[in-house]
Parts: structure tokens; sequence; C-alpha cells
């Protein structure tokens, strides 16, 4: 078995031997470690540039701002917007791969006028896994390379390394795109994704796990990690969110006692194939 501090030299001698990158940064775990170990192996010959659009909500741009400044990567917004494409919008099971073929082909066009070799994105070896079409858009991208998975890094050993690199990402909660909390089949909107980012911010006042609204139409269903149950179905937090979330669009507003679960409308694929 490969040790973690092996696949951690591959991935830096992998990284010098591209020459020059542009790394497709989130700000996210994997995304912040990939720009660290690209400006440890490349210094100014990496930057790392940040895809914002709607999807993202406002708290996450402007993290990314501050964990660049902490790497010390050069660092470049590039405005997109998925809202264009009707495929991204139609919200098919498939919606992932068209949000990162735009994205990916975006940041591929951006990178050969600035003169960069290659453009890097963050999927590492746990997310082979998972239900992930967006794998499928990088592959048919020649310009965009997956070093994590190519040297096979796991999410745990990413946040060990992370810690002992002293980024601030090493415990950050796993994040994912405002698209991804509207079921498949209902159309992506801009009203939808302004009304999930208002929506998070108020829960997550009440919570220290993850939290996720997840958009019904009329009705937000609330996922927070289980032990945050009880915090926001206390009588007094329990109407505060309600008031809450009725001013920004929601009728009814249910608690999922389920908890979070990673892709968990993803259960819904089921009904759709």
């Amino acid at each position: 078995m490969t040790s973690s501090a092996e696949k951690l030299s591959r991935l830096l001698a992998l990284l010098s031997d591209l020459g020059s990158v542009v790394v497709g940064f989130s700000g996210g775990v994997d995304s912040a470690f990939l720009s660290a170990a690209a400006y440890r192996s490349l210094g100014e010959k990496a930057v790392a540039v940040t895809a914002f659009s709607l999807t993202l909500p406002e708290s996450e741009r402007l993290a990314a701002t501050e964990i660049a400044e902490q790497i010390g990567i050069q660092h470049v917004f590039l405005p997109i917007s998925e809202l264009s494409s009707a495929d991204f919008v139609a919200n098919d099971k498939n919606r992932c791969y068209f949000c990162k073929r735009q994205r990916f082909s975006v940041l591929s066009d951006w990178a050969y006028s600035h003169g960069y070799q290659w453009v890097l994105e963050g999927a590492n070896a746990d997310d082979i896994g998972d239900y992930r079409p967006g794998m499928r858009a990088v592959a048919e991208l020649e310009a965009v390379r997956s070093p994590l998975l190519e040297v096979g890094l796991m999410k745990q050993e990413i946040r060990e390394i992370s810690k002992a690199w002293g980024l601030p990402t090493w415990n950050k909660l796993s994040g994912a795109c405002l698209s991804s909390r509207v079921p498949y089949g209902q159309l992506i909107t801009e009203e939808k994704l302004r009304q999930i980012e208002q929506a998070e911010e108020s829960v997550k006042l009440y919570c220290s796990g993850q939290v996720r609204v997840r958009h019904h139409g009329d009705l937000a269903r609330i996922e927070v990690s289980p032990e945050d149950i009880a915090k926001i179905t206390s009588p007094e937090v329990r109407e505060k969110i309600y008031q809450k979330l009725k001013q920004v669009g929601f009728t009814f507003v249910t608690v999922d006692l389920a908890g979070y679960r990673m892709g968990s409308l993803n259960d819904l694929l089921v009904m759709l194939q």
C-alpha cells in the first residue's frame, strides 16, 4: 500500500513537471490543498482561479479570497453564468456534467490566453465511488488534469497533510454548489438559488455542523448534522428559522429527521431511470 508521504512526493513531482498551471479554486479542502501544493512546486507559475457565479454562496467567495491570501498563491475571479445554459437549467441527472463542462472550458480558455499549460481540478480518490457526472466532463477536456486522483490521495490524507501544512481548510466542512439543493427535474433559477443561500445562512447561525436547505417548491427541507436537530427545533430557535424562511419565500418549513446526508437528492435518481 502506498503511504501518504509517497503519494505527496509523487504529487509534488507531477506538479513540477506540468510547468505552469491554473487551479480551479473553490476554497474547499481539496482545491485549497491542491493550490498550496501547486504553489510549493511551481511558485508564480501557478495561479488559483475561482469561477464565480450565482451557484457559489457569497460567504464562500469571501472565504476563497482569504484562503488564497494565506496560501500566497495569485488568485483570480472569473465570472461565469451556468444559468445561460439551457441544459444546466433543465436540471436533469447530468446537471453536474453540463456545469463542469462549461466551468472548465472557460478555465481552459483563460489558461490558454494567459500562457498556462494545464488546468487542474480537485477530485480525489474517494470521488470514484460516488455519482459524479462532472468527472466525465473533465475526462473530455484535454488540458484538464486531476492530480490528487492521479496519485491516489484520499480525503482523509488530504486533511492530514493540510493540517501539517497549516492550511485553514484542513477541517473545513465539505461544500457543494447551491444548485445541488434543487431536486432533479425542477428548473434551476436565480430566485431559487437566492432563496437557498439566504435560508442556509439563517440556519447556520444555530448550527456547528453541516447545513443544507433543499428546495422543494414552496417547501424548504432542512438537513443538519444529527446533533444540531435539537438546537434548531427548540421552540425559540424553531420560530426564528421559520419566520426567516417565510421571508425569503418558503411557505412550508420542515426538518429532515434523518439529518444531513451528502447527495441526499441522488436518492431520486432511481425515479428518473
